[in-house]
């Protein structure tokens, strides 16, 4: 048998003005995913616990099978994993953003998606000049870094931050970290980034050019490193991970699934889609797991651009789900199955994640249709199944009617 777990990140939304009262994925022309909830199972999950936030790392936890109630500890640690930083057990690490404030309101949590490049800079420079003892910064990809205190001194556990996605438009500070002996650390290190990047000639050229100054460095999602037994051990299947996203890819190193690196693979719209395809079809052969994660739909829903979340769930379903559904059919007979679902909703309207259950689809070998409609939200609301605990959809996706 062979599994294939399809994850277009956010793509979940509820109707909106701009597509004529539709969701992205009414919206969009999916003949593919349509023609695979014709003969599959279409339902909802929920993937975001009760009093947990809604946001990638807690509802891809979700999806691979793990409870985050049990193993969730932090984003942070889940995105070092995946640059291959080192984390002691009393280390506590953050992401850090760059992002752009605006009249002191959130304008942009990626910066205007600033060149790795660029970044890499910035964070050199504040690094060089700004003393934060016991911290280390560490340059990721565009705007998302990592930042981990190794002083082994202080507790952040009652430290409360904000992620910047979910406060576009808002003011700044009423958002600053708070909580804990230690919050005013990192609100000065809010404060002397704006010093130190106001005039940087970085972002001169930036606003010169007419794009997006990084204008602050933003601490959040600090944790501790994790313990996750293997997906090997849990489920019996050798697997591996397609992303462009380190969270994806750090929550891999953590349960084992092998990163395959895709050339031409990024979290937006630009993505070469057709390679994710090739790339998982190639992988078939070699493992009896494969995740194919595809960031785009969510970029675009936090950019409030409904037009590129439409075409980016369309490029899903031509070069991405078309191929690999070709490609099982042809080299495996009915020895597979096929999950596709978004993590959360990202909602166009107002740029931030939605907790509400997200639709799924299921087919493939003993996977009998229920519904022989269309795959989209309400369709899927219609159907008789429903996860409560999302966590529990990748046992009934790789054992259901098969033991």
């Amino acid at each position: 048998m062979k599994y294939i777990l399809i994850i277009p990140d956010g793509a979940a939304d509820y109707p909106l003005d701009a597509l004529d009262g539709q969701t992205a994925f009414e919206a969009a022309k999916t003949p593919r995913i349509d023609a695979l909830a014709a003969t599959g199972r279409m339902g909802t999950a929920v993937t975001t616990p009760a009093d947990m936030p809604c946001g990638s790392d807690v509802c891809s936890m979700c999806l691979l099978g793990y409870d985050p109630r049990k193993y969730h500890k932090g984003r942070a640690p889940l995105e070092a994993a995946a640059l291959g930083i080192e984390m002691g057990a009393s280390d506590w690490i953050f992401r850090v953003n760059f992002v752009t404030v605006i009249d002191g309101k959130m304008q942009d949590h990626s910066a205007g998606h600033i060149s790795n490049a660029e970044g890499r800079q910035l964070l050199a420079d504040f690094a060089q000049r700004v003393e934060l003892p016991g911290m280390e910064l560490f340059p990721g990809v565009s705007y998302r870094n990592i930042m981990v205190d190794r002083s082994g001194e202080r507790d952040w556990s009652e430290l409360v931050t904000t992620p910047p996605h979910d406060i576009p438009g808002q003011p700044m500070r009423k958002h600053l970290p708070i909580g804990g002996e230690h919050a005013e650390l990192l609100q000065r290190m809010i404060a002397e980034s704006e010093v130190l990047f106001g005039d940087h000639e970085i972002n001169v050229t930036r606003r010169e050019m007419g794009a997006l100054p990084a204008t602050h460095l933003w601490p959040w999602g600090q944790g501790t490193r994790p313990n996750m037994p293997s997906f090997h051990d849990t489920f019996g299947l050798r697997g591996a991970m397609i992303t462009a996203v380190d969270l994806l890819a750090g929550i891999a190193a953590f349960i084992g699934l092998d990163r395959l690196d895709v050339p031409g693979q990024t979290s937006y719209h630009d993505n070469d889609y057709a390679a994710t395809g090739r790339y998982t079809v190639a992988a078939m052969d070699k493992y009896d797991f494969i995740c194919v994660h595809v960031e785009a739909p969510d970029e675009a829903g936090h950019a409030g651009d409904a037009a590129t979340k439409v075409a980016a769930i369309e490029a899903i379903d031509q070069h991405v789900v078309g191929p690999i559904h070709d490609a099982l059919q042809q080299k495996f007979a009915d020895d597979w199955r096929i999950l596709l679902l978004p993590d959360h909703h990202t909602r166009v309207e107002t740029r931030k994640h939605d907790p509400t259950p997200v639709p799924f689809l299921m087919a493939g070998r003993k996977v009998k249709n229920v519904l022989q409609r269309p795959f989209t939200e309400s369709n899927a609301r219609a159907s008789d199944l429903h996860v409560a605990h999302g966590h529990e959809l990748m046992e009934y996706f790789l054992h259901s009617g098969l033991k």
